[in-house]
């Protein structure tokens, strides 16, 4: 946990602001003082409060209605509500809002002390099980691949069973399930993990160039081979060749395959002798390979000879288990790759991740992850985050990728007070980036293409084509 958590003091009223301020130090915190509410909010991007205590009664805003707005701007932040004159209903209505407690005036140091010493403790369980989660997660890590589900561990007791004899193996399993790392784990635990492993996604290669890339040609043997080119089979001999998509594989093709599997033999497009090669071949598809076979779309004997040893993996859907492990390696990773300040996510968050249909798989997985770590504003991801990064449904486009908060009906002061914190912070990130929407979009911790959608949003576009300070500045109210 970082040694000083930042409390944020919202309070008119300057002996209370003194008080709380040095006594909240001496828990370790470090105290930001505010005497307007709205201005307040409008820094939290910046000031990145841990917690909140704000005095239920100000002049220009109310302790609910920033609640209200903190809660929507920064959900990870705590808050604590300062009352003279504290009421059931005042309480009720703060805890449902999601108040973490309420003290009164004057104040009771020991009450106040107990809950400051509750938000460090609980900042640092956060924290920590952040950690535990993470290290957790690398304890059912494998060969780069990440699974606690007895799906997944069947599948690693099949890879160290097969590796060390295997010399044809097919891996089967859907787009994004991590086919190339299963290969690459039959690679390193087999005989030869020293030796060169090469992959080929047969899906991108030029039909035409099949023959000449699989198994080189002599110079000369077709219209623009100026050179002889060794394939990828020679390239690989004593290692191992990695097939990927090898159901693209034209028919024409699988023959000579088949004898390279079979015989360790290969020739050269224009030469009239063969080559011994002495490579282990591991296929990858998400094709049924037998129905295929069946109906005369893949060669039956080739089928046959790659799949004496077959390894399946599950879709990510049939194995949700292990969704939180996963999502706590890549949270860490794309956020240490990326310099993000992200260290979690909400419980909302995590329970969307778990219930997605992920068609894209683990891949699709990581790549979320990262996009809502990009576009996230603070420590937290949230359900928000999430939905904004995940792909739109039924090919509609995703949701607009801002932190904006959700309308709530019968409260339109409080959207109206986000909106304005939101078109603050923003003005105030151009002020200090001299009008440059990159860097503004860097000190608020977005990306620029999320700079310019947030512009679109608050009516302040005219920024995107260069206008000034004083235009954009005009769109706040007064």
């Amino acid at each position: 946990m970082k040694s000083e958590p930042t409390l944020l003091v919202i309070d008119d009223d300057p002996e209370v602001l003194a008080t709380v301020g040095h006594f909240a130090e001496g828990f370790g915190f470090k105290v930001v003082i505010r005497t307007n509410a709205r201005a307040a909010l409008a820094e939290l991007a910046f000031l990145k409060p841990d917690a909140v205590l704000v005095a239920l009664r100000m002049p220009d805003i109310g302790g609910l209605e920033v609640l209200r707005a903190v809660r929507d701007l920064a959900p990870a932040c705590q808050v604590i509500l300062i009352t003279k004159h504290p009421s059931v209903d005042t309480a009720i209505d703060a805890i449902k809002l999601g108040a973490l407690d309420y003290i009164n005036k004057p104040f009771d140091r020991e009450r106040l002390g107990g809950l400051l010493i509750g938000i460090r403790k609980s900042i640092e369980r956060r924290e920590r099980l952040l950690r535990v989660d993470v290290d957790v997660a690398k304890t059912f890590a494998f060969q780069g691949l990440i699974g606690r589900g007895p799906a997944m561990q069947e599948l690693f007791d099949s890879v160290r069973r097969f590796a060390p004899h295997a010399r044809t193996v097919l891996v089967t399993g859907e787009t994004g399930t991590g086919k190339e790392l299963v290969a690459r784990a039959l690679h390193t635990l087999g005989a030869r993990p020293d030796r060169r492993f090469v992959a080929v996604n047969c899906s991108a290669v030029v039909e035409g160039l099949f023959e000449s890339e699989l198994f080189g040609h002599q110079r000369g043997a077709f219209t623009g081979a100026t050179d002889t080119k060794m394939g990828l089979f020679e390239h690989a001999d004593n290692g191992t060749l990695f097939l990927d998509e090898i159901g693209e594989l034209p028919l024409t093709i699988q023959a000579k395959l088949l004898r390279a599997v079979d015989l360790g033999e290969i020739q050269r497009v224009g030469s009239v002798e063969g080559r011994h090669v002495d490579v282990a071949v591991i296929a990858a598809t998400n094709r049924d390979l037998r129905a295929a076979a069946a109906d005369g779309r893949f060669r039956s004997d080739l089928y046959y000879r790659l799949s004496v040893i077959e390894i399946h993996i599950v879709p990510l859907r049939e194995r949700r288990e292990d969704i939180p492990y996963l999502s706590a390696v890549f949270l860490r990773e794309s956020s240490d790759r990326l310099h993000r300040p992200t260290t979690g996510m909400t419980a909302a968050a995590e329970r969307m991740l778990l219930h997605a249909s992920w068609p894209g798989n683990v891949r699709e997985l990581r790549n979320v992850i990262e996009r809502a770590c990009l576009l996230s504003d603070g420590k937290m991801l949230s359900e928000r985050d999430v939905q904004a990064a995940m792909p739109g449904a039924a090919g509609t486009p995703a949701p607009p990728v801002l932190d904006v908060a959700r309308p709530r009906a019968g409260s339109p002061l409080d959207q109206d007070i986000v909106t304005d914190a939101q078109r603050a912070q923003v003005e105030h990130a151009l002020q200090e980036a001299r009008g440059n929407k990159a860097g503004a979009a860097r000190l608020l911790g977005i990306s620029r293409r999320s700079m310019y959608r947030r512009l679109e949003h608050l009516g302040m576009s005219c920024a995107r084509s260069g206008a000034s300070k004083r235009a954009i500045r005009g769109t706040h109210p007064n």
